[in-house]
């Protein structure tokens, strides 16, 4: 009775949902929730009702879309499955009868109606094409669109647009495919003379393009869709005229071999765009080169510049060929900016997307660029307007990633003086802003042991650490990005060896200015807190043996700090404290990662080891997960810094250790924890016994749940491997759950066949953590009576190592670690292995290819691994 009542109510339910009393809203959240968990079915056939119904409140009608589109959509995998598979078990009745209100709304005068109508189709699409269901839908949408009212064919393309985007090109037929690009093209063309129908048409194609391969490999076709689309940008209409870029710059990125006979008068339309049309318009005209960039930066990369002549994907060199036109027309830009902009965080505008484009465009020339640059800088630098000079500044800071240093460094050499100098008078912020970012760009590209000729010496080194720290107290934009010049200007001297720094001298005043700079009380403001302690962190990871005493005393100070930030807990939780706790642990990280790596430094800062774990263990109570992360990383390093010592924490620090392991929540957190249990594994060794139970549940409970992210699961079989080498024969209980738990997951990732480059990515990184731990378990058994527990492992070892190669696609991460292991396990189980070795398919090819590499860790994991074979197969 009361689901008949609840659905006759369904609106009022509805209105009162999103009604400003919070005790009405309860209620009908509450029987909204009922009413789906008594009866589903006639739940979503109530929500389609109400969509499909033209008389009922627009509010109550765009609440039943939403609430039935997240019915069958959710953002984690494992709910999304659940959903799909909870959709198709409904009565195929329900179903005929909910798809027909969803069709019938499409036609609805209400465009939120239709909006949502075409959201939800789309939603049920990607659920039912795949599996072969519903399979007139595409037929019935394009049947009659020519007919049409233009509601219902905006309607109909926006439905259209979405499908595309919701299903994988290989679920929908090459006709059904042809039809619908008909249907959008026809849409987008200039014949079609109302713009709603029209818009919705190129946003369809965008979303289409990915279906389009044929098409695009057909001349006449290709050539229709490009007039098409290039014809749209001169559209009376703004939001045509971006949709028509945007759509541009997709079919650059999809189809990029395809274009050459179309850049001529691609640039035209571009550049017209870019001069005369409103901004929204002219940043999609410019985005679309800075994807030409994008497409070139990565082809040079891969085929490193030496194309032979079956390379597939040749570079067709377009930015190099627009240069004499497209530089000039990017320089204009700089010049278009807004009053205030360096104040704002999230501002984008022309100014910006062209100097972010110059910077591309100098990444794919390189030194061609320079030349037509520099006249303009030339030019403007000293000039009394504002504009000029910023302009100026942000495009020579835009250029000094790409060209050689050859090129740069007298370029450089002269203007450095000059940027310091106007980073302390230029009158405005804006123009300072700029000046240090190009300081701190300068710093990143052109300073480092690599370079042959520095552009920090002895006589400017004082003057640039005066400037910056000087700059530090300026406004919190400005004073950020010193904070961000000052992180390159150590990050240079990493390398410089350990004697000296040509910082040394300054050390004490520049950890003073940062600190200084984290106290402010703007500090909030351009993110200049966590500026200035990135940048402390990075003067304390690169500092030398000199100054030791000066990061000693830097400890106490911040403890202070993360003590006073606990203490305030109680306040209101409050972004800034969270933030700041986690600031104050990366800090405490970094310094005991410093202090931690050499004995006598070491002895300095154990006396404050006790108080700094206890401070980290406090920071789990607060409710972010950032200081969680930062924490947990913080206690990895002193873990690793105090070795054996570190037992005493473990019974405080176990617990929390756990609720990291089982925090699916925040997977970052998770799998940061993961790492801390190697780091503790390394630093207790047999030590860790008693909390192995423990921990090796969790473990085996986070592998086999659904609910937690997947990039955790590769670092949780090297934490397999951790806990053997640490634990050795004592593993032994463990084998018998986690060998299948190896053996399973060895078997997915043996195979990657039509997988795409993330998938690749990922399958590597599994089989890297299932290597790491048989390398483990090898390692930890060895010298132990019980080596004969792995025997029956051991061939579907090697019969994994076989699949790899025979594969072909590991990287070199992968292909070390494999060779590895098949050393470990011919070194741990002796002369009984060495038949099965012999007997194995690819065993002898595969070290033979890796005893030739090219990568030289690949050739030290090979020659043991061929010692350890050949004595095995000799005894």
């Amino acid at each position: 009775m009361l689901q008949f009542q609840m659905a006759m109510e369904v609106t009022q339910i509805l209105l009162n949902a999103q009604a400003v009393d919070g005790t009405v809203r309860k209620q009908a959240e509450e029987n909204l929730k009922q009413f789906q968990e008594q009866n589903l079915p006639s739940f979503l056939f109530s929500l389609a009702g109400e969509l499909a119904n033209d008389g009922k409140p627009a509010e109550s009608r765009k609440l039943a879309g939403l609430i039935l589109k997240n019915a069958l959509d959710a953002k984690e995998q494992h709910r999304k499955i659940e959903f799909v598979q909870r959709w198709l078990s409904l009565d195929p009745t329900v179903k005929t009868q909910i798809k027909a209100f969803l069709l019938k709304t499409l036609s609805s005068p209400s465009l939120d109606a239709r909006s949502t109508a075409a959201q939800v189709i789309a939603k049920v699409a990607g659920i039912e094409l795949p599996h072969k269901q519903w399979p007139e839908l595409i037929g019935s949408l394009l049947s009659n669109i020519p007919q049409l009212p233009a509601l219902t064919r905006q309607a109909t393309l926006e439905t259209l647009g979405y499908i595309c985007e919701e299903v994988s090109p290989d679920v929908v037929d090459q006709d059904h495919v042809n039809k619908i690009l008909t249907a959008v093209v026809q849409g987008v063309n200039s014949s079609e003379t109302n713009n709603d129908v029209r818009l919705a048409a190129i946003q369809a194609l965008y979303n289409a393009l990915g279906f389009a391969q044929a098409n695009f490999s057909n001349d006449m076709e290709r050539d229709y869709i490009m007039r098409v689309v290039c014809e749209a940008t001169l559209s009376p209409e703004l939001r045509i005229r971006r949709a028509a870029f945007e759509c541009l710059a997709a079919i650059s990125s999809t189809y990029y071999e395809k274009l050459a006979l179309y850049m001529q008068d691609i640039f035209s339309i571009t550049a017209k765009a870019v001069k005369e049309d409103e901004e929204p318009v002219a940043l999609q005209a410019v985005e679309f080169w800075s994807s030409i960039c994008d497409e070139e930066i990565d082809i040079l990369e891969e085929y490193g510049g030496d194309f032979s002549g079956d390379s597939d994907i040749p570079c067709f060199y377009f930015i190099k060929q627009a240069l004499p036109a497209l530089v000039p027309m990017l320089l204009e830009t700089l010049l278009k900016q807004e009053e205030d902009q360096d104040q704002d965080e999230g501002t984008w505008n022309i100014a910006m997307a062209g100097g972010t484009c110059l910077g591309l465009v100098a990444r794919t020339v390189g030194d061609d660029i320079v030349p037509l640059v520099m006249p303009f800088i030339e030019e403007n630098i000293t000039k009394p307007d504002w504009r000029q000079r910023e302009a100026a500044t942000y495009a020579f800071g835009s250029i000094l990633e790409g060209p050689s240093p050859d090129k740069l460094v007298p370029l450089v050499n002269v203007a450095l003086n000059f940027m310091l100098t106007a980073l302390m008078q230029d009158p405005n912020n804006h123009v300072k802003d700029t000046t240090a970012w190009t300081l701190g760009r300068m710093f990143e590209f052109l300073h480092g042991s690599a370079l042959e000729t520095p552009i920090i010496t002895q006589a400017n080194c004082q003057q640039i650490i005066t400037v910056l720290l000087q700059s530090m107290k300026d406004v919190p934009n400005v004073a950020e990005k010193a904070c961000g010049a000052l992180y390159f200007l150590a990050q240079g001297y990493e390398d410089a060896g350990l004697s000296s720094s040509p910082l040394t001298p300054f050390f004490q005043d520049i950890v003073q200015a940062l600190l200084n700079a984290t106290h402010r009380d703007d500090a909030g403001e351009s993110r200049l807190r966590t500026a200035a302690y990135e940048a402390l962190n990075e003067v304390v990871r690169c500092s030398t043996d000199e100054t030791t005493p000066m990061v000693v005393q830097l400890v106490p100070i911040i403890m202070m700090e993360l003590h006073q930030t606990l203490e305030n807990q109680n306040l209101p939780a409050d972004e800034r404290q969270n933030e700041l706790q986690g600031l104050l642990c990366g800090c405490l990280q970094v310094t005991i990662q410093k202090l931690g790596s050499s004995e006598p430094t070491k002895y300095h800062f154990m006396q404050y080891a006790d108080q700094m774990m206890s401070l980290f263990l406090r920071v789990f109570a607060s409710r972010s997960a950032t200081a969680h992360e930062e924490a947990m990383l913080a206690i990895g390093a002193l873990a690793y810094a105090t070795g054996p010592d570190f037992a005493k924490y473990m019974p405080e620090f176990y617990k929390y250790l756990e609720m990291g392991l089982q925090n699916f929540e925040d997977y970052q957190v998770c799998a940061i924890t993961v790492g801390v249990v190697g780091d503790v594994c390394r630093a207790l060794e047999d030590k860790i016994v008693p909390y192995c139970d423990g921990i090796m549940t969790q473990l085996l409970k986070d592998l086999s749940s659904n609910q937690l992210h997947r990039s955790v699961k590769p670092p949780i079989f090297s934490c397999f491997g951790d806990i053997a080498l640490a634990i050795g024969e004592n593993f032994e209980k463990y084998l018998l759950y986690a060998t299948p738990m190896l053996q399973s997951a060895a078997e997915l990732s043996a195979h990657t066949s039509g997988a795409d480059d993330d998938m690749i990515e990922y399958t590597n990184s599994l089989r890297n953590g299932i290597l790491e731990a048989y390398s483990g378990i090898f390692q930890g058994f060895k010298g132990s009576p019980k080596t004969q527990l792995l025997m029956p492992y051991a061939p579907q070892i090697l019969q994994f190592l076989d699949s790899l190669y025979a594969e072909k696609d590991m990287d070199d991460v992968v292909t070390k670690t494999a060779i590895g292991v098949l050393g470990d396990l011919a070194d741990t189980l002796g002369s009984n292995a060495g038949p099965l070795i012999q007997q194995s398919v690819s065993s002898k090819d595969f070290l033979k290819e890796c005893l030739s590499s090219d990568d030289h860790l690949v050739r030290e994991s090979a020659e043991w691994a061929k010692l350890a074979i050949s004595r095995a197969i000799s005894f």
